[in-house]
């Protein structure tokens, strides 16, 4: 590593359908003011509109092969691994890292003696939120969700009362409150569509009728696990859960689903008979297919007919379909940690720091912490 100030490099995504970049142009000063060098590789920023020119007028670097030499690498997916291999033992990475499926590279990590950090176990404390990538990209998915079930939808969204007639709103039915639930929420009621929600946790009632949308009260006990997410249910459950649904489901123009459980597959939710019982053109949009779906044959990335004429659409790469904002949102998150760290940070990392000692995934040859108990 230099021993000079720290040097940022911001790779260029490379898996297919990823637009994002870890870095915009906007938000490069506030690195440069803490002292960090930043080099960005060509072409990075394209396809979230921002050239190679706007990095140069932020007094960004930018070069073919940013990596080598770098102190930081910074990258939305996963580093690729010949990356990591030119890295100088000590270096840190940042990005999502999903441990669990990532077992090789993380091992790789950890015998070239890089610091990895993932975003992927990001605390969820007050102090840590400026840093919730998880958050700000859930934010994105839920938004966009909604703007594909009102695309699909072979009618408006809004009620209207014209000289032709009156048209009722369509009705949309959520399953999931967490971020990408509520925004989705939101977003529907904006475009006028009549929106009810599901959510196994304690808060969700509260949250959902704030946002002006009907509660679905299936008359079953929560499920709240750690840090408020949604915890795993029973078979019995999730059969109770599923038949006290299915009427809400055949009745809706359009059905979002967004839930999750960390650590676990996407429950199931929406059967393919629930599925099968709605009427011809309704949409269904699964915001969770990436990781197994809520809606029982779901493939992430495939749109296709189902049943009499119900549209499923499977998420994938949800957030890079909007990848000026998710970029921007993403890098503020980056940003913040990489404040929070300061350029000593980089170098000497406090791993006893909260926020640092739950997302190291490995530092000094050792997987470390919650990543280690999730490669157990």
């Amino acid at each position: 590593m230099s021993s000079s100030s720290p040097s940022v490099a911001v790779v260029a995504e490379s898996r297919p359908g990823e637009r994002r970049v870890a870095l915009v142009p906007e938000l490069a000063g506030r690195l440069r003011a803490r002292g960090f060098r930043v080099a960005v590789a060509a072409g990075a920023g394209l396809a979230r509109s921002s050239p190679d020119v706007a990095y140069t007028n932020a007094a960004v670097r930018v070069t073919p092969d940013p990596v080598v030499g770098a102190d930081v690498l910074l990258s939305v997916r996963p580093p690729r691994p010949d990356d990591v291999r030119r890295l100088a033992p000590g270096a840190l990475t940042i990005s999502f890292l999903p441990v669990s499926e990532e077992r090789d590279l993380v091992e790789l990590m950890r015998a070239q003696g890089v610091t990895a950090l993932s975003l992927d176990l990001l605390p969820r404390t007050s102090a840590a939120q400026p840093m919730d990538a998880l958050t700000s990209q859930a934010l994105v998915t839920g938004y966009r969700g909604a703007l594909v079930a009102a695309e699909r939808l072979p009618r408006f969204f809004p009620g209207f009362v014209t000289a032709a007639g009156t048209l009722p709103p369509a009705r949309v039915v959520v399953l999931g409150a967490g971020v990408a639930g509520l925004q989705a929420i939101a977003t529907a009621r904006r475009l006028g569509a009549e929106v009810a929600a599901y959510d196994v946790r304690a808060s969700a009632p509260e949250e959902v009728r704030s946002l002006g949308a009907e509660f679905l009260d299936l008359g079953l006990p929560p499920l709240t696990g750690a840090a408020g997410y949604a915890r795993v249910m029973d078979p019995d459950r999730a059969t109770r859960q599923a038949e006290l649904l299915a009427p809400h489901v055949a009745t809706a123009d359009a059905v979002l689903t967004t839930a999750a459980v960390p650590g676990h597959a996407a429950p199931i939710l929406v059967t393919r008979a629930m599925v099968a019982a709605m009427r011809p053109g309704s949409v269904v949009v699964d915001l969770a297919a990436e990781s197994g779906g809520n809606v029982e044959g779901v493939r992430p990335g495939v749109e296709e007919i189902v049943g009499d004429g119900v549209l499923l659409w499977g998420g994938a790469d949800v957030p890079s379909q909007l990848p000026e904002t998710a970029s921007r949102l993403y890098a503020a998150n980056v940003v913040a940690l990489l404040e929070h760290l300061g350029p000593e940070g980089v170098r000497s990392p406090d791993l006893d720091d909260e926020i640092l000692a739950a997302c190291c995934v490995t530092h000094a040859g050792v997987i470390r912490g919650p990543a280690a108990e999730l490669l157990r």
